[in-house]
């Protein structure tokens, strides 16, 4: 039996952002409280969603500050239950895996990721559990370079910044069902199973 008792999807709240790479941790959530049958609320106070999972007892969360405040709500929800960080599972887009790709990490710095950052420096740690989903930049990131190439990335409408928050293509969409159905098993293998038993299982295998 696994000690997560909080999992944590990350995306940004509001019609804008639905079906957008960045909402992946979001539609995760979503699908493992639309198999389980529970429901979530609105937890003002954390500003978040929530749900707990029948039988486990497990928290699952979506913050609804934007992406790069969700320590705000993983924070407050980790004070109140007591938790220490090894307990908390966070699922969210990696623009560095192809698309549908999924790797286990039990610890680790952001990458680079604003919501991460945050909870991060929320939690005083980054020795937390995550699962990482594959939103498939290829290789377009490393042919921006120097000061230009940061700019371009950076900015509203830039290469990063506009993949992260576009929509789903054609080909995604067709791919997206089975790639939510599988990071939700995944997470639940996580809970019963243990985090390190859930990578053996379903991390994507690197391609030689």
């Amino acid at each position: 039996m696994s000690d997560i008792k909080l999992v944590v999807g990350l995306g940004n709240p509001g019609a804008k952002y639905e079906q957008t790479r960045h909402n992946i941790g979001f539609l995760v959530v979503d699908r493992l409280v639309g198999d389980s049958g529970c429901s979530m609320s609105n937890h003002l106070r954390w500003r978040a969603h929530v749900a707990k999972l029948p039988g486990l007892g497990t928290i699952l969360m979506k913050p609804q500050t934007f992406m790069n405040e969700s320590g705000q709500s993983v924070g407050a929800a980790v004070r109140f239950y007591k938790l220490e960080p090894e307990q908390v599972l966070v699922v969210y887009d990696d623009v560095s895996l192809p698309f549908g790709a999924r790797r286990f990490r039990m610890s680790g710095s952001a990458g680079g990721h604003n919501g991460m950052k945050s909870i991060i420096s929320h939690l005083g740690s980054d020795r937390f559990p995550r699962l990482k989903l594959g939103i498939g930049m290829d290789s377009r990131p490393a042919e921006l370079a120097g000061a230009e190439g940061e700019a371009a990335k950076n900015k509203p409408g830039g290469s990063l910044v506009g993949h992260v928050l576009g929509k789903f293509s054609v080909e995604e969409r067709n791919e997206l069902e089975n790639t939510l159905a599988t990071a939700a098993e995944a997470v639940q293998f996580a809970l019963s199973e243990g985090v390190e038993a859930a990578a053996n299982a379903f991390n994507t295998k690197k391609k030689a």
